[in-house]
């Protein structure tokens, strides 16, 4: 019986971060039970809240996809009533995040420094493109930027053409990397009753995937930029079927599954001179074109399901539709169906894995609108009442 409470119930974090990958740390903590606060402003609204073609949307789905489960309050952090109330909130959290370039939360007296004074052992997390410190600290920071400076996308790409710049992928990846700090940071201070500052760079978080490269440069090689190819493995890539943008992803790691690869395919007359890996990658744009033909008249699916039965690596490329609607992923509750009263029902990312002692992690409860939160935290958890907060609506306090 699952009867333990999710793992990180109990902690409050003032989340102060915006756009997407400070956001996206925070939301995984809140997944995993910490009762999140995020402080926004109507007179700056977080570009991911509102509709914005800078990001290729004209919708606020992709705020959702970071900001469902937490509270939200309102607070003009440029006035010097607002920062108390934040200062008071974070009195009373264990964590508190910002993801601004570095002097932003100095300037507004919300820094580490200031903050540890109200909250000895508090946990600050800082999540920005390049760190707080070091001679490129002040850069402003998107994501296709951290791949670049972290040299992703120079490994991105063909040979023959430029390098693919990453987007959403790396604010999720300095996102990730900022939770499993943070979540360090906590277990530290369980031991040392201590502060701790994380200051993580998604610069750096970028630079530690390309590791395997970093060993070629060393030895004063040239890392080629491969696209779909594999330097051990060939097959290697995703290929066209039969149907329409119905692409079928295939790895074959040894000389035995590029036998029963062939087998499926019906294909056997080709195999004595592609029998070894090195023949077939001394040959690989030969192969490539036949490949593309024995699968150009074939049903990607079933492909697939042929050769996962024969040990060959392969599946189709799957669409975001493909993904909603799998079963598999349904009954791990990786993907859920949630709804509200003003948002029909619609799949959205589960809990990341599953614990055995409890099921009380995921997606409790929707995105939140502007300020709605406000009676409990302004009024239950720092005690305002109905007749100050109105007063402080009117300074333009809670805005």
């Amino acid at each position: 019986m699952k009867i333990a409470p999710a793992p990180l119930s109990g902690i409050r974090i003032a989340d102060f971060t915006i756009h997407a990958a400070g956001p996206y740390c925070t939301h995984i903590l809140s997944q995993l039970g910490a009762e999140c606060i995020k402080i926004e402003s109507q007179s700056r609204l977080d570009a991911f809240r509102k509709p914005h073609a800078v990001y290729g949307r004209m919708s606020a789905a992709t705020f959702d996809q970071v900001s469902s489960n937490k509270l939200s309050v309102r607070l003009n952090l440029k006035k010097a009533e607002a920062v108390a109330l934040a200062k008071q909130l974070v009195s009373i959290s264990d964590i508190a995040a910002e993801s601004f370039r570095p002097g932003v939360m100095r300037r507004l007296g919300l820094d580490f420094e200031s903050l540890c004074e109200v909250k000895e052992d508090l946990v600050y997390v800082s999540l920005s493109s390049c760190g707080q410190s070091g001679p490129d600290s002040h850069f402003a920071g998107y994501a296709p930027l951290f791949g670049a400076w972290g040299g992703l996308g120079w490994m991105t790409g063909y040979s023959d053409g430029p390098p693919v710049e990453m987007r959403h992928v790396m604010d999720h990846a300095a996102g990730l990397h900022a939770a499993l700090a943070t979540t360090a940071a906590l277990n530290q201070r369980r031991c040392t009753g201590q502060a701790q500052h994380v200051d993580l760079a998604a610069r750096e978080v970028a630079s530690a995937m390309i590791g395997d490269a970093l060993i070629l440069a060393s030895l004063g090689l040239q890392p080629p930029r491969t696209g779909n190819a594999d330097l051990g493995m060939m097959p290697h890539g995703i290929y066209p079927t039969a149907q329409p943008d119905r692409w079928l992803t295939l790895a074959v790691r040894s000389d035995a599954e590029w036998r029963a690869l062939v087998n499926v395919l019906g294909a056997g007359e080709y195999l004595p001179q592609y029998a070894t890996t090195q023949g077939r990658l001394d040959h690989s744009n030969e192969l490539e074109a036949l490949l593309s033909r024995w699968l150009a008249s074939r049903n990607a699916d079933e492909t697939a399901a042929q050769l996962q039965q024969v040990g060959v690596c392969a599946h189709v490329s799957w669409t975001m539709q493909d993904i909603a609607s799998d079963p598999h992923l349904r009954a791990r509750q990786a993907v859920i169906d949630v709804s509200g009263p003003t948002i029909p029902e619609r799949p959205v990312v589960g809990a990341i894995g599953q614990f055995s002692q409890t099921d009380d992690i995921g997606v409790k409860r929707l995105t939140p609108d502007l300020g709605q939160d406000e009676e409990y935290v302004f009024g239950e958890l720092l005690g305002l009442s109905t007749a100050k907060r109105a007063s402080l609506e009117a300074q333009e306090v809670i805005l």
